[in-house]
């Protein structure tokens, strides 16, 4: 079997007024991703996501760039179902073959930023081709499933505190048992935050699990101020509560916390939650499957989170085929303890795909279709393409 040809489109879905949010991001106003297609010689399509930015905040241009002008021309004529060997391929580029015969990596200069999500995307690809061509789910491939089911959580949670309790009520009607809400500095000041979460334990009562996602943007004395107010609120995890380039900072909140801290959305490669890790900074990782890169490189996470007796819970904001990869993985994860689920407006995750992820008895079933087991509308690809 041989790669016939590799394809990338900038899908770009309006978000309706009504149905618009606000967070630290700004309004979104879209939802975009890119969608990778790969085809094979032998008919089987491959399907893969990589994302350059949140939602719709970004432009997808030159993300698609690289994968039609630099990543095709060197897959054409491959062998599909090697995703490992074509991983450290791209991200060794001109010195893979020093990387595999001496066992350690010599990466690219760009071994972070698009071009490790471009490789994403070819991943993800590669992986739904090799399920398909033996008839086999993808979690079949990464050792068979260490869950039949596991437990999902709605994300969003951006209302007021006036509001926020019965927003989050709503997403436990939907069957949910697990929500999370964000946090940060779209509240101005700490006070407002902790009296937003406080204020959402008090509505939705102690049976239901709670998260709090700064995205970020606190400084770490005011995380360690965040966590000393919302004490009481029985968070499940706090997400993110410094930036991702302040290592150090996020190591300190943990330790003056038993509050668990979960990161990974801003990370890349196996490299990045190395160091989380080293550095005593998180308790959950939350890998991007269309960011750092793909199945290959989430497995990897996961064995890692498994070995530093740390939990695994993607970050599957994105589209359907990202979410189904990083279903795919925790399936096959003893780490993985949770998914997340996006309650934003989010067509490429609605719509983008016929098959749907139903939420039953709280959670999602590990999917028996081949491969992925996502059926692409191509007509909604027609749709909302955008020439780049």
């Amino acid at each position: 079997m041989q790669i016939k040809s590799v394809e990338a489109h900038w899908l770009h879905s309006p978000i309706a007024e009504a149905k618009q949010h606000v967070s630290d991001f700004g309004r979104h106003t879209s939802f975009d991703t890119a969608l990778v297609r790969v085809e094979t010689d032998a008919g089987i399509v491959g399907w893969g996501e990589a994302k350059a930015a949140v939602g719709g905040t970004g432009v997808y241009r030159a993300l698609v760039g690289i994968i039609r002008d630099e990543i095709a021309p060197l897959l054409v004529g491959r062998d599909p179902r090697d995703p490992a060997r074509i991983w450290e391929e791209l991200y060794n580029r001109v010195r893979a073959h020093y990387a595999l015969s001496a066992g350690h990596v010599f990466p690219d200069l760009a071994r972070r930023g698009l071009t490790v999500s471009a490789l994403s995307g070819i991943d993800i690809a590669l992986w739904d081709i090799l399920g398909k061509s033996l008839g086999a789910p993808v979690w079949r491939l990464l050792g068979g499933r260490t869950h039949d089911w596991l437990p999902a959580y709605a994300s969003g949670g951006w209302a007021a505190e006036d509001a926020i309790g019965a927003q989050l009520k709503g997403y436990v009607e939907r069957g949910f048992r697990s929500v999370k809400m964000r946090v940060g500095v779209m509240d101005g000041v700490v006070q407002v935050s902790a009296a937003r979460v406080n204020a959402a334990r008090r509505a939705l009562g102690p049976a239901i699990g709670l998260m709090a996602d700064a995205h970020g943007t606190y400084h770490a004395r005011d995380a360690r101020r965040f966590c000393r107010l919302v004490e009481d609120a029985d968070l499940a995890w706090f997400e993110e509560p410094v930036a991702a380039d302040d290592l150090p900072g996020q190591a300190e909140v943990r330790a003056a916390t038993d509050i668990p801290i979960a990161c990974g959305e801003s990370l890349f490669t196996r490299f990045d939650f190395r160091d989380v890790l080293a550095a005593r900074a998180a308790d959950v990782l939350q890998p991007d499957p269309a960011i750092c890169g793909g199945i290959t490189e989430t497995a990897r996470i996961a064995a890692l989170a498994a070995a530093h007796q740390a939990r695994l819970a993607p970050h599957l904001w994105g589209g359907a085929v990202m979410f189904a990869a990083g279903l795919h993985v925790c399936i096959a994860s003893p780490a993985a303890f949770i998914l997340e689920y996006s309650l934003g407006e989010n067509a490429m995750l609605h719509a983008l795909a016929r098959s749907k992820f139903p939420i039953v008895d709280g959670g999602i079933a590990a999917p028996e279709a081949p491969g992925l087991g996502v059926d692409i509308d191509e007509s909604f690809i027609a749709r909302t393409a955008v020439r780049a």
